[in-house]
């Protein structure tokens, strides 16, 4: 069965259904059981380590165990198996729409808006003003555009076309990882602090591929003029992008900052594209629409690499 079939059915049922039950969803019981580890330790560091090597390990050797059998079944049943893996490993529906229903929140209900904002980011939202709630909307959506879907696709593409169990698995493997940084790693947990340095080691190309895709998405409905000046304005982006701590996150949320005009800022702690407003309802919109179309395309390319890496994958087989 051709790699990029499960790619297909994952973006068709994210379409569909866009999550699964939250009480049947893999990303929930994974984080159930990393809350069991999320306690006081007696040697932090070392606990935190073992905790970073050993479950994103265990949940990628559960789901390569689970395809592995549903390939042996049937091809068809392999690839169904891999799809709901990566539909599962990934969020794009619901991260466009969560972040939509922030934007609209702040025109009519702002206490609803910073309250729904948790959805998206982890930041006390008690203070902000529309403006500010709906900037932290705009760049969750960039950031969790390279967490929610670019980073797994790319791992699954890169080992499905030899094996759909291995392809699968990688892209569990990663999703733990992100969820392990979203849940232990924050700088007063000392027992995170492996899960944060794995998270940005695994998170490097997916975020600067995720900026590209924005990027990209910006610039096709452009055309003359319009698309010189979004040139212009990205190379700003490439300085911006390192104003937050994180040596990743920047690089998408710059990007978009650029693309839609609008000034992005975690108060007190970074601000991206500063001669710009902060963005209006509109302006907000249209970076949800463009984070949209960037996963659109994270999928499509995704089917695109996975694709061609089967149709060479005999021959690298049989090199190695």
């Amino acid at each position: 069965m051709n790699a990029a079939v499960p790619v297909a059915i994952a973006l068709a049922l994210d379409a569909a259904i866009a999550e699964p039950p939250r009480r049947l969803h893999p990303v929930a019981l994974f984080g159930s059981l990393v809350a069991v580890f999320d306690r006081e330790w007696s040697r932090p560091r070392i606990a935190g380590l073992a905790v970073a090597a050993a479950l994103p390990l265990l949940a990628a050797a559960t789901v390569a165990l689970a395809v592995e059998v549903a390939v042996r079944l049937h091809p068809v049943a392999g690839a169904l198996a891999a799809g709901i893996v990566v539909f599962a490993a990934t969020s794009l529906r619901m991260l466009t729409e969560t972040a939509t229903e922030v934007v609209a929140a702040t025109e009519t209900d702002l206490s609803a808006a910073r309250e729904r904002l948790r959805w998206l980011a982890g930041r006390d939202a008690a203070d902000l003003s529309a403006a500010e709630v709906r900037s932290a909307a705009v760049e969750s959506a960039a950031e969790n555009l390279a967490d929610g879907a670019v980073a797994a696709l790319l791992a699954f593409a890169l080992l499905a076309p030899v094996s759909l169990p291995a392809g699968a698995a990688a892209a569990v493997w990663v999703k733990a990882v992100n969820t392990l940084d979203s849940m232990l790693g924050y700088p007063d947990k000392a027992h995170g602090t492996a899960s944060a340095r794995l998270d940005d080691a695994v998170m490097w190309i997916p975020a600067r591929v995720s900026a590209g895709l924005l990027a990209v998405a910006a610039l096709v409905p452009l055309s003359g003029a319009g698309a010189r000046r979004r040139l212009a304005s990205l190379s700003a982006a490439r300085r911006w992008a390192a104003a937050p701590p994180s040596p990743n996150s920047g690089w998408p949320m710059a990007t978009l900052a650029a693309v839609v005009d609008a000034r992005l800022e975690k108060p007190g702690v970074y601000v991206l594209n500063p001669d710009a407003a902060l963005p209006s309802v509109e302006t907000s919109r249209a970076g949800v629409r463009v984070v949209r179309a960037a996963g659109v395309l994270a999928f499509l390319l995704a089917a695109l690499l996975a694709g061609v890496g089967y149709a060479f994958a005999p021959e690298v087989v049989a090199w190695l």
